[in-house]
């Protein structure tokens, strides 16, 4: 395994280790057995048991009372805050996603595009509709999610790859499966200057997606989430209104001559 642009060769250990990880946070709530990380993995079950308890060791994995099933650790979560209390440029969308929040009384979202994901960075709930989960760090393909959409119509017509994957999985029964619906929508969306996500993500929810122009292309994004059954046209026009100024307040504050945060 190598990088060919670097003339880096990986390291398999590490990208092991790395692909372990990755695998237990898609679980989310859900730890695996053995068994099912080395099938997943497809390693030997002795390697990957090795690796497990170098990283139960370390705090990075945990296991259970019986020793059989194995969660993210602690270590994890260490790393993740750090790389969200040393980010500027969340740390400079904060306060505007508060006070969009307070105004709206709406839940509003902070995310960055990681291959064909986002990845929600920061969620600030509505007080009218809690969920029973916390979103950041939570990632959620860009194709069904406004502002992934957002992020991927700005990378139309350019030199970038507009990362969509193969094939695509819905979400949901309003989820854009056919890529030519999917570029049409994100023709419009372009046009339009942001994007709309019509119960692509989740039953009942529309949410509107603008990105963040402060990089080439844009990694970030804001977004909106409405129950369907509270959206008016007057409803509707307030809240891109106020994220459309929102938006501008950002990218003004945002830094001008740094590299793209993350992205593909």
């Amino acid at each position: 395994m190598s990088d060919p642009e670097r003339g880096v060769r990986g390291v398999k250990s590490a990208a092991r280790t790395i692909e372990l990880l990755e695998l237990l946070a898609s679980r989310q709530n859900r730890p695996a057995r053995l068994r099912e990380l080395s099938q997943a993995l497809g390693a030997p079950r002795s390697s990957v048991y090795a690796l497990i308890r170098t990283l139960v060791e370390h705090g990075w994995l945990r296991t259970d009372e019986t020793g059989t099933l194995y969660s993210i650790g602690v270590r994890a979560l260490l790393a993740g805050t750090t790389y969200l209390d040393t980010d500027p440029y969340l740390r400079i969308a904060q306060p505007h996603i508060d006070d969009l929040s307070a105004r709206l009384d709406e839940t509003i979202h902070f995310g960055r595009l990681e291959r064909t994901d986002i990845v929600y960075l920061a969620t600030k709930e509505s007080s009218r509709y809690v969920r029973p989960f916390s979103r950041v760090g939570r990632r959620l393909p860009a194709f069904s999610t406004a502002m992934g959409k957002a992020l991927l119509a700005e990378r139309l017509g350019a030199e970038h790859e507009v990362p969509i994957p193969d094939p695509i999985i819905p979400l949901t029964p309003g989820t854009l499966v056919d890529r030519d619906a999917l570029r049409r929508d994100l023709e419009l969306t372009r046009e339009r200057g942001y994007a709309i996500d019509n119960e692509e993500n989740y039953v009942g929810v529309t949410c509107f997606g603008f990105a963040l122009r402060y990089s080439s292309p844009p990694t970030d994004a804001i977004s909106c989430s409405v129950p369907v059954a509270n959206l008016t046209e007057d409803r509707t026009r307030e809240i891109v209104q106020a994220m459309e100024q929102v938006r501008v307040a950002i990218e003004r504050m945002a830094p001008v001559d740094l590299s793209a945060p993350g992205g593909i």
